[in-house]
């Protein structure tokens, strides 16, 4: 298990290389000049030198390789680079807008989880009934439905009309509701589609049937058996799902004012802060392959069968 890991873990080294190199030629092509970006209007009244000045102290005077170069020397020294915006070290930036993403996707997980699978057990218990008709109708709306549309609805229902929740904004239980609903909504479509699917296939195989006939309660025999069987694919989707919503979720970030990672990368591609998007993309990029890891190990704790020796 642990040469394992090593292996995946040096192999991430050229897919962050490849992440920025890409971001970088991707900005560096974008229309526009983030000094000008910078200083918004103040620009009319400012002189070439002043401007050229400004170019010089962010080291944007320089060609495109020499920047790069310098973007990854910083990176194997542990520096991010300085936010053209806020003057601030981009580590710094991340790092203080990842406890709110964090909260936000750690709260839509929960409600994702429990939703999802509850959906699809019941779906796959009683298939073909009501109930499982049902289920597939929530889940159908839940992958329908964008999360922007299905926020504002939220919005519209339970602060404009009955003044129960606030719109936006961050700091209390009552401003995590609305947001991890709609993200949660969402992600327990396909953690509901996954899970009835997987369920309709285990509760065929034969062992179930051999449980049963042992005399087992169909509780037991659906949770204990068949449940923990299926959770391998589920686990698979709660795992991308997760670090989707950590590298923050951007729609409902800026729908809900949420002062995450999403919003943070929304505001620095507006205002093209080039070191915060790469800082911020190679951070998104770092907690995918960390999750998609963590994922892979969790199928030796689900099922004894699996071994990366």
């Amino acid at each position: 298990m642990t040469l394992y890991v090593l292996r995946r873990l040096a192999a991430t080294v050229p897919v962050l290389l490849g992440v920025t190199l890409v971001v970088f030629a991707m900005l560096w092509l974008a229309p526009g000049d983030p000094v000008l970006a910078l200083v918004g209007e103040s620009a009319q009244g400012m002189s070439k030198e002043a401007l050229d000045a400004l170019r010089k102290a962010h080291g944007l005077d320089r060609g495109p390789i020499v920047q790069y170069l310098d973007y990854l020397y910083g990176l194997v020294r542990g520096d991010l680079g300085t936010s053209v915006r806020s003057s601030q070290p981009v580590a710094g930036e991340v790092l203080g807008r990842f406890p709110a993403t964090l909260l936000l996707a750690g709260s839509a997980m929960a409600v994702a989880i429990a939703l999802g699978m509850a959906l699809g057990v019941l779906a796959a218990v009683y298939r073909r009934t009501w109930v499982d008709h049902l289920a597939v109708l929530v889940a159908l709306l839940g992958v329908s439905v964008p999360v922007f549309w299905s926020g504002l609805l939220l919005m519209l229902l339970f602060s404009l009309d009955l003044g129960w929740l606030p719109a936006s904004g961050y700091g209390t239980w009552r401003h995590l509701v609305l947001p991890a609903a709609a993200v949660g909504f969402s992600s327990a479509a396909f953690i509901a589609r996954i899970t009835r699917a997987s369920m309709i296939e285990t509760l065929r195989q034969d062992y179930v049937r051999t449980a049963t006939a042992k005399g087992l309660g169909a509780a037991a025999v659906r949770l204990r058996h068949a449940l923990r069987n299926a959770l391998l694919p589920v686990v698979t989707v709660v795992g991308l799902q997760f670090g989707g919503l950590l590298g923050g979720a951007v729609l409902t970030e800026t729908v809900f004012a949420w002062p995450g990672i999403g919003r943070m990368l929304v505001d620095a591609i507006t205002s093209r802060d080039l070191p915060l998007v790469q800082g911020s993309v190679l951070f998104i990029a770092v907690v995918f392959i960390v999750m998609n890891l963590l994922v892979d190990v969790s199928y030796a704790l689900l099922n004894p069968k699996v071994r990366y020796d």
